[in-house]
Order: structure tokens, then C-alpha cells, then sequence
């Protein structure tokens, strides 16, 4: 999930790699459709055109929603991405979604070829940590309210392209706890 500054970065980062042709193809997915499966391995590099995603983790039977993806976004199961082995985490489209897709081996021939294609790949590392950091910094934070305010005023545009119910579990908050906050 990115504020609308990282979205304007991921966009740029987009522009640099599709100068390079690198998107090898492009995807629709269905609605709950499954990009990635949990315990399976998922080496490319996802951009959003159109649509959202969740990436979720199971806890026993239920899901925890750790990442959201719309339009203009990077996802990536980075840890199977860079180990190339089996990760934990689900891809799940929310609506009918459309991915442009890099394969890891074309994305690393090409940040091979040029120090400022490997400074891209810096960049891209870069905003996924802080991104990741501030979702810890997220679940820290005791309050509902706070979580709430924090992803609010980090990510508005999420409450326009997520449904309610995946944004409460993100939260850690039942639906009817965060529309009691989002009326307030």
C-alpha cells in the first residue's frame, strides 16, 4: 500500500522499465482469483494497471491482509522473489484486475546492464522496506484510531479502492470498529 508520492514514484520506476521493453506480458485476473498461492514460489515483479490485489498470510484458518495493490502499484512476494523459494504469502485480486509482468531473470539481466538501472533496482528496494516499515509501525500502534489515521493519512486512496472489510483486517479491527471511526 503506498501513499500518493510512492505512487507517483512507482509510476516513474514503470516508465524507466517499460522504456526497456522488460514487461513480458500482461494479465487479467478475476475477482478472488489467486495470482499466488501460499507455501508456493512467485519470482515476478507485479504492476498494477488496473484493478486491486491483497496479499495475505494465514493465521491458523483466518487471513491477515498485510499489503494492498491498485492501480500504478508494485507488488512483488519479495522474500520468494529474492530466495526464489516457497513463501507464506497470498496474491489474491479484490475486482477484476489487470498486471503487467516482469519475469525476475529479465528484471535482473536488465539491472546488470547499466549502473542507473541498478540504482532503479535501489530505489524499488528502498520504497518496498519503507513501506514495510511503516505497516510495522501500523501494527505497533495500539489504538484503532491511531491505526486508522496513520493509513488515512499515509494512503487515502485506499478507502476508495478497497472494500471496508479487507481495510478492517488490515487494521486489525472489525468492520463495524472502523466504520464507527470513519464516521467520526
Amino acid at each position: 500500500m503506498e501513499n500518493q508520492e510512492d505512487a507517483i514514484k512507482s509510476v516513474a520506476i514503470v516508465n524507466k522499465l517499460a522504456i526497456g521493453s522488460l514487461f513480458e506480458k500482461t494479465i487479467t485476473v478475476e475477482r478472488n482469483q489467486l495470482v499466488k498461492t501460499g507455501d508456493s514460489t512467485d519470482t515476478n515483479i507485479y504492476f498494477v494497471q488496473d484493478g486491486s490485489l491483497r496479499i495475505f498470510v494465514t493465521d491458523g484458518e483466518e487471513e491477515r491482509v498485510i499489503r494492498f495493490g491498485y492501480q500504478n502499484n508494485i507488488i512483488v512476494a519479495l522474500d520468494s522473489f529474492l530466495t526464489e523459494k516457497p513463501s507464506d504469502f497470498y496474491i489474491q485480486a479484490i475486482k477484476k484486475t489487470t498486471l503487467k509482468i516482469i519475469s525476475k531473470k529479465t528484471f535482473m539481466d536488465f539491472i546488470s546492464k547499466e549502473p542507473e538501472n541498478l540504482k532503479l533496482w535501489a530505489e524499488i528496494l528502498e520504497d518496498l522496506v519503507l513501506q514495510q516499515i511503516e505497516r510495522e509501525k501500523d501494527l505497533l500502534t495500539h489504538s484503532p484510531k491511531e491505526r486508522y489515521e496513520r493509513v488515512l493519512k499515509r494512503s487515502p486512496q485506499l478507502f476508495q479502492e478497497i472494500p471496508n472489510k479487507h481495510i478492517a483486517n488490515y487494521l486489525r479491527m472489525t468492520p463495524e470498529t472502523l466504520s464507527r471511526l470513519k464516521k467520526s
